[in-house]
């Protein structure tokens, strides 16, 4: 166990130093584990002169993850067996769902677990759906859809979608605004690849027309800022 923790160290702080400061001991230590498990597993598994994981290194990266969680489990479980539960969750959340959901949630689980640890990583589903995958949390609040059979995915809630506009464009005070109609307007989108561009994308295609970007913004809360400065509609 001691060495599948100081590899995924090194994976997570990107050098033996790191690792090693991370887990509170000496660099020969964590050379030494590294050495021990490359020899029990015949190969090499990090890059001395590159300072990064071979490909083999990658491989066992993401099962030592899993295994040490499995053991996290393991023991809250054994440690729950009477009517308490305990351990650690980790929780994955998108930044738009964050604000109203969190203290709702947090509260709950603090009434009806006190003994339960929840620590939150806030990111966006391109950014949270390969930790969860990895098992570097436990489950996360996502846009749908996710097509990954490995993962178990419920529909939680809806959200609507809203149209930002500063007075010195034409839409604002419209009560609703058509895709045919936005696809007139230069906009501020997410971008490609994101889920919520999916989202965006598959509707406008439904539509038969093209939206146009006139800037690609990574982050929900900085597009609805620059709407509100009057850079473009959101």
């Amino acid at each position: 166990l001691r060495q599948l923790t100081t590899l995924v160290a090194i994976a997570d702080h990107g050098s033996f130093s790191a690792a090693a400061r991370a887990l509170y001991t000496v660099e020969s230590n964590v050379s030494g584990h590294v050495a021990r498990l490359e020899r029990e597993l015949g190969v090499t598994l990090v890059d001395r002169q590159r300072g990064g994981l071979t490909d083999e290194g990658v491989i066992v990266v993401d099962r030592a993850r899993r295994v040490l969680h499995e053991l996290e489990d393991l023991a809250a479980e054994m440690a729950s067996r009477g009517n308490e539960v305990t351990g650690d969750s980790r929780l994955g959340v998108i930044g738009t769902t964050a604000r109203w959901l969190l203290p709702q949630l947090l509260g709950q689980v603090s009434r009806a677990h006190p003994r339960v640890h929840v620590t939150i990583h806030e990111g966006n589903t391109s950014s949270l759906l390969p930790r969860l995958q990895a098992s570097q949390i436990d489950a996360a609040i996502l846009h749908l859809p996710i097509d990954e059979p490995e993962l178990q995915v419920d529909a939680l809630f809806a959200e609507d979608l809203l149209l930002l506009a500063h007075s010195r464009f034409g839409l604002a005070g419209c009560e609703s605004a058509s895709l045919k109609e936005l696809a007139k307007i230069p906009l501020l989108l997410p971008p490609r690849g994101t889920a919520l561009r999916r989202i965006i994308d598959r509707a406008a295609a439904a539509a038969d027309v093209e939206l146009q970007a006139q800037a690609e913004i990574d982050g929900v809360r900085l597009l609805a800022s620059l709407a509100f400065e009057g850079y473009g509609p959101a």
